[in-house]
């Protein structure tokens, strides 16, 4: 059974994979590896779809405590399924890249997982429009602990 691991606790560990779909695709939101290093986080980018050079899970698997999915939701449950078999021990699925089949495999392995939040909304100092963001979810009552 997985476990909802919360934000702080995913944060705690400083070496992170980024994954992207693919070198040639457009960066999903933010430069989220730009903005992770200078927090302290030595954040390690791979790729879903590579085309030879570029980096894997399966490349970095023994460098890194966790890994942030950053794909388009469809490919979501691919890119957990590639870290779970590298044995990445956690998972954050960033906003927009969630998707049912991906919770429901984290579920299946026990992998522990944060889901349904920005990485950048929580990830110390929180700036620019982050910090608005993080506010508002504050104020709402959204904020995930």
């Amino acid at each position: 059974m997985s476990a909802t691991m919360t934000t702080e606790e995913f944060l705690s560990h400083k070496k992170l994979a980024l994954v992207r779909l693919s070198a040639g695709t457009p960066v999903m939101g933010a430069k989220m590896d730009e903005e992770l290093r200078p927090k302290g986080y030595d954040v390690s980018v791979v790729y879903l779809h590579t085309s030879g050079a570029d980096a894997t899970l399966e490349d970095v698997k023994d460098s890194v405590e966790g890994a942030i999915i950053a794909v388009p939701r469809t490919q979501c449950e691919a890119a957990v399924r590639e870290a779970i078999d590298a044995g990445i021990p956690r998972l954050w699925l960033q906003s927009g890249s969630d998707s049912k089949e991906a919770l429901a495999l984290c579920e299946e392995k026990g992998v522990p997982v944060v889901h349904g939040a920005c990485v950048l909304m929580y990830a110390q100092p929180v700036q620019s429009i982050h910090g608005f963001h993080r506010w508002l979810w504050k104020t709402l009552g959204m904020l995930k602990k």
